[in-house]
């Protein structure tokens, strides 16, 4: 089997024969790739009727695939659900760039997951406290009864912790948190039933009522990381030196750690990568979103997910660390038939795995958007690629989308206006 994901030319293929190529890559057979071209049959009305309420249709996505990916040594096809041209082809870009410097080293931590049990009208909080902490085995075992199963596996309910919030906008409370490991699921489900299933009895230990019982999504123990290396060289662009590039990029990235009002839009552009693929393995997005944000502003102050530095041989280095609470067992990923088809060509068994691509998936996009800023402007590019979904929008139909788009590049006027004269002109030649 071919696993290069360094595919040239991948971009002017046909989408069937794109299909192909991918095929080739991973061996998936005749039922997977029907699941990944996607339309009638594969996600049906009666199982989405299943998924979520009132259902009355189906709303179906571009998946996209980036290529170039090599994480921890691998390489990686990795597919993408999003409807924003520029995402899927920055990150190849950037991916293809990264593999020049060795590829993407990426880590993740234990699925850790909180859930936390709110306690109010307690008396004496550390009289609490300790009662709690000294029938630890009986929280913990009471918890890990909701779900045998992961408990069989390794995971399930490990250790409790606390946090004293002395003042509140309705008094003081005491959160106790339950630390599960979730194995291989995102561990929602499981997380809810244990907090809901241990409050009365830390109702009866401490003496207070208990009021939310769910996880948190600041899933700060369940971090993925990644760091990459692109050489200086390979980032010279219209005539402009790679250490200049990686000058400007360094002064990018400095503005987003300082102020809170570009580190919203980087970190934007790094969830621009990671999104699409929880979206296209049947994870739960604004979940990450969530948790992704709330880390950002951990410290108190908003800034940089991301981390770029420059090394001593003048190479650029970025680094990223943030929460990755994905799963691969339970909800969509085993509902959704084109989110199997996406695990399967990801050639992931484990949780892990897949925060390591994603986190690898945000590192490249954050670069791609980083290395468009430092050289020839955010709209360029994202505007080229662009001009095709005016054409569509303007009317244009098969052979006339690829003219017209054609046409606004090379006048660099990608407007609805003008789509629509060039549209009109092209027919009356016709």
């Amino acid at each position: 089997m071919n696993h290069n994901s360094r595919i040239a030319g991948f971009h002017r293929l046909t989408p069937e024969e794109r299909l192909r190529a991918v095929r080739a890559f991973d061996g998936l057979s005749d039922d997977d790739i029907r699941q990944l071209r996607g339309g009638a049959g594969v996600l049906t009305v009666g199982r989405a009727d299943k998924m979520i309420e009132n259902v009355v249709g189906t709303y179906e996505l571009p998946l996209g695939i980036a290529t170039n990916f090599q994480v921890n040594g691998r390489d990686v096809l990795v597919p993408m659900v999003v409807e924003e041209p520029s995402i899927v082809a920055g990150a190849s870009y950037a991916a293809r760039l990264i593999r020049d410097g060795g590829g993407f080293a990426a880590s993740a931590d234990a699925s850790l997951m909180i859930g936390q049990i709110q306690l109010t009208g307690i008396d004496d909080p550390a009289r609490a406290i300790a009662a709690i902490a000294a029938a630890r085995g009986e929280v913990l075992a009471l918890a890990n009864r909701q779900s045998s199963s992961l408990a069989a596996l390794g995971g399930g309910a490990l250790d409790l912790e606390f946090r004293q919030h002395d003042a509140s906008p309705m008094g003081a409370m005491l959160v106790v948190h339950l630390i599960v490991d979730c194995r291989d699921a995102m561990g929602a489900n499981a997380v809810n039933t244990m907090a809901e299933a241990v409050a009365p009895l830390l109702e009866q230990l401490s003496g207070g009522r208990a009021y939310l019982r769910i996880l948190s999504n600041l899933s700060d123990r369940r971090l993925a990381r990644v760091s990459a290396r692109v050489p200086a060289a390979a980032l010279a662009r219209d005539g402009i030196a790679g250490a200049d590039v990686v000058t400007a990029i360094l002064w990018a990235h400095a503005l987003a750690v300082v102020d809170p009002y570009r580190a919203a839009t980087h970190n934007k552009g790094i969830m621009n990568g990671i999104d699409p693929v929880i979206v296209a393995t049947g994870n739960d997005w604004r979940a990450i979103e969530a948790g992704a944000h709330a880390y950002a502003a951990r410290g108190g102050r908003y800034t940089s997910l991301s981390h770029w530095e420059r090394d001593a041989a003048g190479d650029l280095v970025g680094t990223l660390s943030m929460p990755l609470a994905v799963g691969v067992v339970g909800g969509a990923t085993r509902v959704h038939p084109a989110a199997q088809a996406a695990l399967k060509l990801l050639g992931v068994h484990h949780a892990s795995e897949l925060a390591e691509i994603c986190v690898c998936a945000g590192l490249a996009s954050n670069l791609a958007a980083l290395r468009a800023l430092a050289t020839e402007g955010i709209q360029r590019g994202h505007m080229a690629l662009h001009a095709r979904q005016v054409a569509l929008a303007a009317g244009a139909h098969g052979d006339e989308i690829d003219l017209v788009a054609a046409q606004l590049v090379a006048e660099r006027l990608i407007k609805p206006t003008r789509a629509a004269e060039v549209l009109a002109e092209l027919r009356v030649a016709v």
